[in-house]
């Protein structure tokens, strides 16, 4: 394929998407914190496993909760003002970190931090949505997924060095690279919440899953069950997406030992490079596919790349599993962005984005107490079976999802 058609998904995108995707590649490199968390609260700050889990699971519940309240701040005041204002304080939050030396209060600035930064996300989706057209959004969402593994494959590498040196200086530039990113935003990105006339012509025309609404968001995603029934299924797939952070260094410390974190770094990495290698490639192998059938077909690649981790064993097999569990991510990722985009009136994208991801993150919160009493009552080794259960089953549900979706009039994309 000539480099000039891999690309071609691509053109005809607005400037200011990939001036999104800049900001992302800087943002996301710098994350530093959230990936060294659990060491640094129980290294740095001297916790028990138990109780730095409590302060991990509290992050994460922040930032599902700030997904809620960033959509709504976000359709109500702007995307890119919410966006600069969140991002902000989520920055002056670490910033406060770097000069508490090893304070108690550090931990809940962090949960703090990621409340704020949980408000982010719906934002930048929301964005997207308002940016791109219909046709062109698998791309948009592709690009700034990309954009994110960018950043994320080589911001750890850096914080892994200064760790044990430097944590203040960790929490520093964790809060720069975040204020850095806004300045794309803030030159090249015009506020796009959707105006009157915007919202008159969606409504005349026949993007009819895209018409504005009035009332509470829960009334309305209820008038929308198909959605609602999109949102548990994708449930069941972070769910099973999850294991790739919980079950799998047990099982890897379990089988390898002492070399049980090489091993899992190695496969973080694969992933990491199949992202950022195979992106393109798969976007454009689907832009001409219904999303919610390029995601069932993700939820057979997450069977079958979690499933085999049953029977091997040896570190090549693992990696070659770890590619196809990615390949599932990606399709996952970005299709279910835009089937969201899609299926989100123009007058609640945020808070749609919001609340869709607050009910799939679920499946990350729950996932290590269920597995966690899974794995201590049957063992590590019958947690793959149970995930390519879980999976398949996650598949055919999306399948079926599409077979209802079909044989209605008119039909939602």
């Amino acid at each position: 394929m000539k480099i000039k058609n891999l690309f071609s998904s691509y053109y005809g995108l607005p400037k200011s998407v990939f001036a999104l995707f800049i900001v992302r590649i800087i943002n996301c490199f710098g994350s530093f914190v959230y990936p060294f968390l659990t060491m640094f609260l129980t290294i740095k700050l001297g916790y028990s496993e138990e109780k730095a889990g409590f302060f991990v699971t509290a992050v994460v519940i922040a930032g599902s909760i700030g997904l809620l309240s960033g959509g709504k701040l976000a359709d109500r005041f702007g995307r890119k003002k919410i966006f600069v204002i969140l991002s902000t304080a989520s920055a002056l939050s670490f910033v406060a970190c770097a000069f508490l030396d090893k304070s108690t209060a550090i931990p809940w600035l962090i949960i703090v931090s990621n409340l704020f930064l949980g408000g982010v996300l719906p934002c930048i989706n929301a964005m997207l949505t308002d940016m791109a057209d219909p046709e062109k959004r698998k791309a948009a969402f592709s690009l700034i997924y990309l954009g994110t593994n960018i950043g994320v494959a080589i911001g750890p590498i850096v914080a892994g060095f200064l760790f044990n040196d430097y944590i203040k200086l960790i929490f520093l530039l964790d809060a720069a690279t975040t204020l850095i990113s806004l300045i794309p935003v803030i030159i090249f990105i015009k506020e796009t919440i959707p105006s009157r006339d915007k919202i008159i012509e969606v409504n005349g025309s026949e993007r009819i899953t895209e018409k504005s609404e009035k009332g509470n968001v829960i009334s309305i995603l209820l008038r929308r069950p198909m959605l609602v029934i999109f949102a548990f299924i994708s449930l069941i797939y972070t769910f099973v997406y999850s294991q790739n952070y919980f079950s799998l260094p047990i099982y890897l410390n379990l089988h390898f030992g002492d070399r049980g974190p090489k091993v899992y770094g190695t496969l973080m990495s694969t992933n990491a490079i199949v992202v950022i290698l195979l992106t393109i490639f798969l976007i454009n192998m689907m832009k001409n596919t219904k999303p919610i059938i390029n995601i069932a077909f993700a939820g057979i690649l997450y069977a079958v790349g979690f499933g085999v981790i049953y029977i091997i064993t040896n570190e090549i097999f693992l990696i070659l599993s770890t590619i196809i569990w990615t390949l599932g991510e990606i399709i996952q990722t970005i299709n279910t962005s835009v089937y969201v985009a899609n299926n989100s009136p123009i007058t609640h994208r945020a808070r749609f984005s919001g609340l869709i991801s607050f009910i799939t993150d679920i499946g990350f919160i729950t996932s290590p107490v269920i597995m966690g009493y899974f794995i201590k009552h049957y063992g590590v080794t019958k947690v793959w079976p149970l995930i390519f259960v879980l999976a398949i089953s996650g598949a055919i549900l999306m399948y079926i999802l599409y077979l209802v979706e079909s044989n209605k009039k008119p039909q939602p994309q």
